[in-house]
């Protein structure tokens, strides 16, 4: 009986083609099945995989000669299966991940809003974990915001303070359209009522516009300092002639304790650098220096953590947004369980960090001379210089002991001769207590994957939670634009100005739908 199909059913393993004969193309070879053969080496989102490493990659291993295109489309495509589908797939799932996130994490506070078009505008998360350690942190937040780099661009923001041991505790993150004063009022009103309002509360942040109306608006009680290195690229850009006075004086300035210190410092600033006693002073001598503070900031003068967070999460905010909000779990989770065992471990009285700033000043105490006046009240010297001790007010003239809450150079050259013990001296905040309290509330959930709610019922994950409106270039392509009905796929491409780069295809805006209910009312417990 005849069939248009047939069957293999014996294979003779002889070749009939001449040796001099190749192939054309290796039909085979498609994207697809080159990015199969690669993706395990893109599991990790830091490293840098280049179409030409995957082009020799495939030489070496299969003897297999690819185009460029195909090795980057290989590349693309292992990019998709990795990160559970494309940049406009990862918006459908979404919704549906950061319910798992939540109904794995309870305690968790998690805000997806959009607008009357059902457009995704901002995202807030903040773990369990993170609100509970709060507690026993320094009151002092320090907040910064990063472009993303994925195909639709966007802004994160973050709120991180320290631990006891000097080591950056995440509290918050949020995800939003641009740095702007609405998106900023809008993460910073989540981290007031995820955290509360603390008196003491010092929040430090570089010099943008919308993030100083921002904090007038949401924390109008709370002191706003500035990154004094911030300032100072400031100051560079200004006095463009005078970089070397700037560094030399200026970084001297803004650390001093002593009110007195400030004074003189700040004269000869003034006199290497001419204008610049007008300019920092319209800043605001509170807000960038450590002497005029009204509020403890604890030696914290910079957004040193927000920049060190933006720099781990590098290669991580090229990611799509259900993986990247993954990475970030994965990092937080990392980060906590490492830490928690670090400070269980911990058998002295203070942190780790702050025992070894102890010994330091133990050691330069020792040359110091201590006249005690009376009970309380003791001259340490210092050098050619004299500074007067209180142990009843917890004051020392060089004010180090006061703003910082823990022990000087001169209050421990008093303990060394006196009962006072330097561990009763130190703030709660620097101890082995608060340091496992920080760790011990809450746990971050590893059952959380990306994988997980694909078994979510339907009324969680939807198809339609992805609609693209407008389709519009990167800023340095062309700017042809094409419009786009919902549920209709963008068939034109703009071609890229840059002859490096392929083709391109840039959506801009990205429609989610809330997560919809059998109720189909808002879901209190998710906060959707």
């Amino acid at each position: 009986m005849e069939s248009e199909y047939w069957m293999v059913t014996k294979y003779e393993k002889k070749h009939t083609c001449p040796t001099d004969f190749k192939p054309v193309r290796r039909r085979q070879a498609t994207s697809w099945v080159v990015g199969e053969c690669v993706k395990r080496k893109l599991i990790n989102p830091g490293r840098v995989y280049r179409p030409r490493d995957v082009m020799d990659d495939m030489k070496r291993k299969f003897g297999v000669d690819i185009s460029y295109s195909v090795a980057w489309r290989g590349r693309e495509c292992a990019y998709d299966n990795l990160r559970l589908g494309t940049p406009e797939q990862s918006y459908k799932l979404l919704p549906g991940y950061l319910h798992m996130l939540m109904a794995t994490n309870p305690g968790s506070v998690v805000n997806l809003e959009v607008s009357d078009g059902n457009k995704f505008q901002y995202l807030f998360i903040a773990f369990a974990a993170s609100i509970h350690g709060f507690s026993y942190c320094r009151p002092v937040i320090s907040i910064d915001a990063t472009h993303l780099k994925g195909k639709y661009r966007g802004v994160l923001f973050t709120a991180v303070c320290y631990d006891a041991n000097q080591q950056i505790f995440p509290l918050a993150f949020g995800v939003g359209d641009s740095e702007n004063d609405a998106s900023w009022s809008w993460f910073l009103g989540r981290v007031k009522s995820m955290f509360g309002v603390n008196p003491a509360l010092v929040i430090v942040s570089d010099r943008h516009r919308s993030i100083k109306n921002a904090v007038q608006e949401v924390f109008p009680q709370a002191f706003h300092g500035i990154c004094m290195y911030h300032l100072l690229n400031n100051l560079k850009t200004k006095f463009r002639n005078k970089t070397k006075e700037l560094e030399q004086h200026y970084i001297r300035t803004a650390k001093t304790y002593n009110l007195q210190d400030f004074h003189v410092l700040f004269y000869t600033l003034c006199s290497a650098v001419p204008g610049v006693k007008e300019y920092l002073e319209a800043v605001g001598l509170d807000r960038w220096t450590r002497s005029h503070a009204p509020s403890r900031r604890y030696n914290i003068m910079t957004t040193n953590i927000s920049e060190s967070l933006n720099a781990v999460l590098v290669k991580v905010r090229e990611l799509p947004i259900t993986a990247f909000v993954n990475e970030i779990r994965l990092l937080c989770q990392k980060w906590f369980h490492e830490r928690r065992t670090k400070a269980a471990g911990c058998t002295t009285m203070m942190s780790k960090d702050i025992e070894t700033k102890l010994e330091e000043r133990k050691e330069r105490a020792q040359a110091m001379g201590v006249i005690c006046a009376n009970q309380y009240t003791f001259d340490v010297v210092d050098g050619d210089r004299n500074y007067c001790v209180d142990m009843a007010l917890w004051t020392c003239t060089c004010r180090k002991f006061q703003l910082d809450q823990l022990p000087c150079d001169h209050v421990l050259a008093v303990v060394r001769k006196t009962p006072y013990q330097a561990y009763d001296l130190c703030s709660l905040y620097y101890t082995r207590e608060f340091w496992h309290e920080t760790y011990r509330g809450k746990y971050l959930n590893s059952n959380c994957s990306l994988r997980m709610f694909e078994q979510l019922p339907k009324d969680v994950g939807s198809e339609d939670y992805l609609q693209l409106v407008k389709n519009s270039p990167h800023p340095n392509a062309v700017t042809a634009r094409s419009e786009v009905t919902i549920g209709q796929h963008v068939k034109t491409q703009l071609r890229c100005t840059l002859p490096t780069k392929p083709n391109v295809r840039v959506p801009t805006f990205l429609h989610v739908n809330r997560l919809t209910h059998p109720t189909n009312s808002l879901c209190s417990s998710c906060n959707f």
